[in-house]
């Protein structure tokens, strides 16, 4: 059965899919690769465009009727996440971000998300993610928001931290930040669900068998992540909740969605739920 898949070009993504995309994993079903920057793909979510697509857990806010999240597939950082950065000489701190303009990755990103949470009467100014380092140091903006490896590689734009939402997310919750999963059409059977499913985590666990082929694939993406580097990175955000968001992470997407409700921030409360259901 033909299926259309889309996620980042991004080089964790590219790890995860890697078994996928070059047909090691023993599954009748056959991939379509689509890739595309994330908030494009939340844009392309709300009109259902694709089977299985990789979502900002904000953006599900508004996805939920179409789609159900797989409880396989998703990106938590712990005690690490989205990181505000300005220039040195920006002239003020984490802590006086009112009416600062911060470039942002997209609106329905979960880092604006946090963000909107973290620092309420900022100024979001829309970049694209590979391009926020450039607008901050040339002073387009006062900060930008970085996800990616920019969380990594701020430094030699000589720019400088202000805050680490993860790090913030895991000292307020105790829980590991929630960033982004995938997810699959309601639409589609349940027994299908299941076996797209069991293909992921079988593409997921053979990057982690075969970690050298897969960090070779995978850093064809890595833009200018490489050697220790890009694997820190793939390791950041492929990790035990990467194989099953488990309690923890469901519980840590609920609250991010609760708050954003009590906060106005999204239309509603939206339910949770991860497929297959846990055993």
């Amino acid at each position: 059965m033909n299926l259309t898949l889309a996620h980042s070009p991004d080089a964790d993504d590219a790890f995860m899919f890697y078994a996928l995309a070059k047909e090691r994993v023993q599954t009748d079903l056959r991939f379509e690769h689509i890739l595309s920057d994330i908030e494009t793909l939340n844009q392309k979510a709300l009109a259902a465009t694709y089977d299985v697509t990789a979502v900002s857990f904000h953006a599900y806010a508004y996805l939920h009727q179409h789609y159900a999240l797989l409880r396989v597939g998703s990106s938590f950082g712990d005690g690490y996440g989205p990181l505000v950065v300005a220039r040195p000489d920006a002239g003020f701190s984490a802590t006086n971000l009112k009416g600062k303009r911060i470039a942002i990755p997209g609106k329905l990103t979960s880092a604006c998300l946090l963000l909107s949470l973290y620092a309420p009467e900022f100024e979001p100014v829309v970049a694209r993610f590979d391009e926020i380092p450039a607008v901050v140091r040339e002073g387009k903006v006062d900060a930008g928001l970085l996800i990616h490896e920019g969380q990594l590689t701020y430094a030699a734009s000589g720019l400088a931290p202000l805050v680490d939402l993860g790090r913030w997310w895991k000292d307020e919750t105790g829980l590991p930040v929630p960033l982004g999963g995938l997810a699959v059409r309601r639409a589609l059977d349940p027994k299908l669900i299941e076996r797209i499913a069991a293909a992921v985590e079988q593409s997921i666990r053979f990057a982690l068998a075969h970690r050298a082929d897969a960090l070779g694939y995978a850093l064809q993406w890595g833009r200018g992540v490489t050697g220790d580097l890009g694997d820190k990175f793939v390791g950041m955000y492929v990790n035990r909740w990467t194989l099953d968001a488990g309690p923890d992470g469901q519980r840590s997407i609920q609250l991010l969605l609760d708050l954003a409700a009590a906060r106005r921030l999204i239309p509603a409360c939206v339910p949770v739920e991860l497929l297959p259901s846990a055993c």
